[in-house]
């Protein structure tokens, strides 16, 4: 992959390089209506997470809200949580839902291939638990927490859904009550219909994502590995989990986006194996509400509905 230099030490040069904002956690600032943070999850593995809570929460007199736990995307390659688009898109989804988010700062590929990733969603939702952390401890309703990803992040919050369901014993007083792939990443070694009409898409042909699954993936494994494609490996018997924790999912995606056809075949796989799926498609390309704010405002009309069930 042409935006990788490896370096000596095994580490990756990468050439993708988005700007970065800090957290603002300063609630006496007038003009920030969101508060954001960065607290230390796993020094070993060097992550983290940045909270965003909304900043009226700060005066309600019951101000238990919904968490939810945000993956970034990037093709578990590229970015972080603390990227502009990202803590922008956090910041505002934080204030429009009324919720506080959780975004992972997660360990990339390929320093760190799958399921490196997955263990470090895991790995969070341990944290929170037995978390002291005073946003958390005052104002998270720990009963009602939803895992979302965009792209790569929707892939990361489909895999930790599947872990966190299968080990909800372990999680209390966390209880995982939905999931949400916004765009999610997912590939195979067969082409789709939109693939093939799609080869040549300026935002994400399907050779940058086949270039990009050589590093993700474990050594050795191709594009039908269960962590690419639910769809041909035995992984998928497992979402059973899913649906016996009553945990229901929203699948979101574009028309214009090469991997709308696995979205929209991963939403009736689901339906089909019993879990309540929501699905939401409408025009435009991969990542829109995320890189274009003007059209994220319908995207969180959607979301309030499925997290509150209005």
């Amino acid at each position: 992959m042409s935006n990788l230099i490896p370096n000596p030490d095994g580490t990756y040069t990468r050439l993708i390089q988005l700007p970065i904002v800090p957290a603002q956690p300063d609630p006496s600032s007038p003009t920030t209506r969101v508060l954001s943070k960065d607290i230390s999850l796993n020094p070993k593995t060097e992550t983290m997470v940045r909270l965003f809570l909304p900043r009226e929460v700060l005066d309600l007199p019951t101000p238990q809200i919904p968490i939810i736990f945000y993956y970034h995307g990037g093709a578990f390659i590229f970015l972080s949580a603390t990227s502009s688009i990202f803590h922008e898109f956090c910041s505002t989804m934080a204030l429009q839902l009324q919720v506080l988010i959780v975004s992972l700062e997660y360990r990339l590929a390929p320093e760190h291939r799958l399921p490196a990733a997955y263990d470090d969603a895991v790995d969070a939702l341990h944290w929170i638990k037995t978390t002291k952390e005073e946003w958390i401890s005052k104002f998270a309703d720990l009963s009602n927490c939803f895992l979302m990803g965009s792209s790569s992040g929707g892939n990361l919050a489909y895999h930790a859904g599947l872990r966190a369901c299968e080990v909800s014993d372990h999680l209390d007083p966390l209880k995982i009550k939905g999931l949400i792939l916004h765009h999610p990443f997912f590939g195979g070694s067969e082409r789709t219909g939109s693939e093939l009409v799609m080869e040549d898409d300026p935002i994400l042909p399907p050779r940058v994502c086949d270039a990009a699954w050589k590093w993700v993936l474990p050594v050795g494994a191709d594009r039908d590995h269960e962590y690419c494609n639910p769809a041909v490996s035995n992984e998928f018997e497992r979402c059973v989990a899913i649906r016996e924790m009553g945990c229901r999912v929203l699948v979101a995606g574009c028309f214009g986006d090469p991997l709308i056809d696995r979205q929209m075949e991963l939403g009736k796989m689901l339906e089909g194996k019993g879990i309540r799926t929501m699905t939401h498609f409408g025009n435009g390309f991969h990542g829109l509400e995320v890189s274009d704010p003007s059209k994220a405002p319908a995207l969180f009309v959607v979301l309030k509905n499925f997290i509150y069930e209005l």
